[in-house]
């Protein structure tokens, strides 16, 4: 018995298997474009007495640029949890090139409100200055609900919405200014494709240290751990792969501190 098919059925079937073939096609791309679920991510973890928070790695920059540039205007760990409950706040510690109407960079500040230049504000060493430089002129501000102060700086419409982010505030000061040691484990998982030729900057590293935080010296142990974890928060842009202080080292390969007797709290070592 012979069976016959019209010609619009063929046409389904050709139709069918065209699709089916495109779709296959389209899964095996998608599928080459996804990491191993095995594969870390690059980011942070932030782990103090008060509690853990977890940034991803131009966060942790940010976290490391503020707590710098309050140390080198000498300001109190107080200063540095108001900056960070604003940064929260105003960009979720990220740069942003966009805002409410021309407000630009970590604390939103605006061109025409006197804040600077877009080029400037956008360069987190100069806004963390510039919200420095407007908090110290307020009054008691060490004493006043961080909200309050925070809100005297920003002249912000929901100025009572800093007060949320107070708690993890007060864990990035803990950790960034150094008063917590190896408080922050960042993992930077190597590339695909690693790039041999690639070698750790080291001098441009401690340059981009300077120009925040005043200089490389370490006159103090606390001192010493706010370099330390600025450095491990830049560690992947300037290529580090090792940092050493006070007894212990970190490597981009692990999310932890390791003991290493090698290491003084004389100096910070990058390599």
């Amino acid at each position: 018995m012979r069976v016959h098919f019209s010609r619009s059925v063929i046409v389904i079937v050709v139709i069918v298997v065209v699709l089916a073939v495109a779709i296959s096609l389209l899964v095996v791309k998608l599928l080459e474009q996804v990491e191993p679920f095995s594969a870390p991510r690059a980011g942070c973890t932030v782990k103090t007495p008060d509690g853990e928070l977890d940034l991803d790695v131009e966060q942790a920059q940010i976290a490391a640029t503020i707590a710098a540039v309050a140390a080198r205007r000498r300001l109190p760990e107080r200063a540095a949890i108001i900056a960070y409950a604003t940064a929260i706040q105003e960009s979720k510690l990220y740069n942003l090139t966009y805002g409410d109407r021309d407000s630009v960079g970590v604390f939103q500040q605006r061109p025409s409100q006197g804040w600077g230049s877009v080029k400037q504000i956008m360069d987190p060493v100069y806004s963390t200055n510039r919200f420095f430089a407007a908090l110290v002129k307020v009054k008691n501000y060490r004493k006043l609900p961080i909200a309050d102060a925070a809100q005297a700086v920003q002249r912000s419409a929901g100025g009572y919405a800093y007060a949320d982010h107070e708690p993890n505030a007060r864990i990035l000061a803990a950790a960034f200014t150094g008063r917590v040691p190896k408080a922050v484990h960042c993992v930077f998982p190597p590339p695909a494709s690693p790039s041999p030729s690639r070698r750790a900057d080291v001098s441009e590293a401690r340059r981009a240290l300077a120009k925040a935080l005043g200089g490389t010296a370490v006159p103090s142990v606390k001192r010493g751990w706010l370099i330390a974890t600025w450095a491990v928060a830049h560690a992947d842009k300037y290529g580090l792969r090792r940092v050493g202080f006070d007894g212990a080292a970190w490597s981009p390969a692990s999310d932890d501190w390791r003991p290493d007797t090698t290491f003084t709290a004389r100096e910070v070592s990058f390599a």
